[in-house]
Formats: C-alpha cells, sequence, structure tokens
C-alpha cells in the first residue's frame, strides 16, 4: 500500500481554534483518553485560549453523551468526543435516547475508526462504526478522506439541526490537491465527489479507501477498463443522484470501504441500486470478523482492504455489468 496510513487531522488545534472562530455557541465537550495523543495536546491548548467553549468531563462516555444534551438543549453547537474513541460503542443508549430521539444538534467524532488503533487489538477497532451510526433514526454519517474536507464538513456539521457521526480517519495527503478536484466552495452535506470518470464500472468509496480507488482504477485504465471513482463522503445521506448517474453510465459497480462489509456504505449503496437501478455489486470491505492485533498497514493487508482487491471485483462486475 503506497499511500499514507489514515490518521486524525495533522493540525487538530488549529482545526479546533477555527471552528471557535467560524461557529457560533460552540462548545467542545469531552472526556480524556492518554493514547489518542494529537487531540490530547489541541484539546489542552484550545482549553488555554478557548476557556469559555470547552468543557472536560472526568466521567463516564454515557455521562459525557448526557451533558452534552443538556448544553445543546441551551442552546451550544456540540462537538463530542475529540479524546474518546469508543464513544459511539460504549454510550449508544444514550446517543440513541438524549441527542437522537429529541434530535439535538452534536456532532460526535469518532476518532480512532476502523482498524485505526491496530495494536490495540479487536476491542479498540470498531469496525461497524457506520452500521451502528446508520441505523440510529435522524444521525448524519459522514466519512471525509482529506484534512481539507474532514475540516469543511466538521463545519457544515455544527450548523446542522440534528445528530451527526463524523468519522475522523482522514489522510495527510488531500484528493482536492489535484486542480480537477477543487471545489469552489464548501461540499454539502448529503453529497459526493466525483473524482475519476470513467465507462466500463463505477467504484464507490469513502475514507481511506478513497486513496486505494484511485490506484486501482489506474491499474484498470492499463488493462483496458476505465473506471469511474465516485466519493461518498456522506454515507447518510446518500447521493443518490450522483451514484445512479454513474452506475447508469458504467453498469456495474464495485463499493470499497474500511468496515464491515455489512450495515456500511456498500449496504447503504446495495439499498439504494436494488430499489432503483439493479446492476452487478461486489463489496471490498471486511468479513464478518473483528480485527486483531497489529499495524494499521499490516491489518489493511491482511483483510484485503488494498487496491489490488478492488482492481479483481471490478474485473468479477465489468464481465457481467449491465448494457442497457
Amino acid at each position: 500500500m503506497r499511500h499514507p496510513e489514515m490518521k486524525g487531522p495533522g493540525d487538530p488545534g488549529g482545526l479546533l481554534d477555527g471552528l471557535a472562530e467560524r461557529v457560533e455557541r460552540l462548545l467542545v465537550v469531552d472526556g480524556t483518553f492518554p493514547l489518542l495523543s494529537p487531540w490530547n495536546g489541541a484539546l489542552a491548548a484550545f482549553a488555554e485560549a478557548h476557556p469559555d467553549a470547552y468543557v472536560s468531563l472526568d466521567a463516564s462516555e454515557a455521562t459525557v453523551v448526557l451533558a452534552a444534551a443538556g448544553f445543546a438543549l441551551e442552546g451550544f453547537r456540540v462537538l463530542l468526543g475529540p479524546g474518546m474513541p469508543l464513544l459511539l460503542s460504549r454510550a449508544y443508549d444514550q446517543i440513541r435516547n438524549a441527542l437522537a430521539v429529541p434530535s439535538l444538534p452534536v456532532v460526535l467524532l469518532g476518532t480512532a475508526p476502523g482498524l485505526f488503533r491496530g495494536e490495540c487489538g479487536a476491542v479498540f477497532q470498531l469496525v461497524e462504526d457506520l452500521a451502528l451510526a446508520r441505523s440510529i433514526p435522524g444521525m448524519t454519517v459522514l466519512v471525509p478522506s482529506d484534512e481539507r474536507l474532514f475540516g469543511d464538513l466538521l463545519a457544515e456539521a455544527l450548523r446542522m439541526p440534528g445528530p451527526v457521526y463524523l468519522r475522523c480517519d482522514v489522510s495527510s495527503r488531500s484528493v482536492t490537491d489535484r486542480e480537477e478536484h477543487r471545489s469552489s466552495g464548501p461540499l454539502p452535506i448529503g453529497g459526493g465527489r466525483l473524482l475519476r470518470e470513467g465507462t466500463d464500472v463505477t467504484v464507490c468509496c469513502c475514507g481511506m479507501m478513497v486513496f486505494e480507488a484511485l490506484e486501482a482504477a489506474d491499474v484498470l485504465a492499463k488493462q483496458g477498463v476505465q473506471a469511474e471513482v465516485v466519493e461518498c463522503y456522506s454515507v447518510k445521506p446518500l447521493p443518490e443522484q450522483i451514484l445512479l448517474a454513474s452506475v447508469r453510465r458504467t453498469g456495474a459497480c464495485v463499493v470499497a470501504e474500511e468496515h464491515s462489509r455489512h450495515g456500511g456504505l456498500a449496504s447503504a449503496v446495495a439499498e439504494v441500486l436494488c430499489e432503483k437501478y439493479p446492476v452487478p455489486l461486489r463489496r471490498v470491505g471486511m468479513d464478518d470478523v473483528f480485527g486483531q492485533s497489529g499495524s494499521a498497514r499490516e491489518l489493511h493487508e491482511y483483510y484485503a482492504l488494498t487496491h489490488q482487491q478492488i482492481v479483481g471485483a471490478a474485473a468479477q462486475v465489468w464481465a457481467l455489468r449491465r448494457r442497457s
């Protein structure tokens, strides 16, 4: 895998300072987690610079969520959990009942999703986080691939009227560094990006797998297969029109994500295509298994979350693609 490993934003401190200026009544609510050092330093600096916009609670994830709900009811725009990587799984009941049921404007950060904390083993590897978040009524689910998109979506998410789950497994490499991919303004929630045009197969992807998809498209082009790469940074709501327009051009689809094959982006795409435009589809993701100990790079190779797997899946659906 030649692309850089996923991580948190390279400068979370600068990101938080920028948010304090852009978002009215911002309040960062957090507990702390010592293994997540990039956010710990940023949070300490933010607390010193903006003491009225930061609350740290020495409490369980469930209690922190309930406190965030109270702040949201008082009119704050709450950013929840930069230092709490297991927030979604440990406080699911409170997130559902205290945030989602009353539809409060709280953004939950998934700061160590997927195989990010490989060395910590299966307990700390949330390979089902998108499925958990997607299943909650009214929850918006976002999975950006690079730092620039992460910052834009975070600012937009903090203006949403209801809860948002924002996965933080972005790369220091930016898709938008390429001139043809630059946008004139912030990309909308519910949208996606057409990163590469093609005629033979659609590769739908999010997060770290965006870079693998682009590399797979390069390999496929050398084999005479033109892959169209669509980044679905908004997993819920899904950019249905972009997706459907693409598969109508290509007649086949591969979905790639660093997540279980069940309940995440692949499931969302399959649901839409099954109802509106059925085409051959293959999923590149983790099987119905938990992770294990190892570096993130080693685990990506072990679970076949690579461009080679996307190339193989694309070849399969290309042979079966719909031609009408």
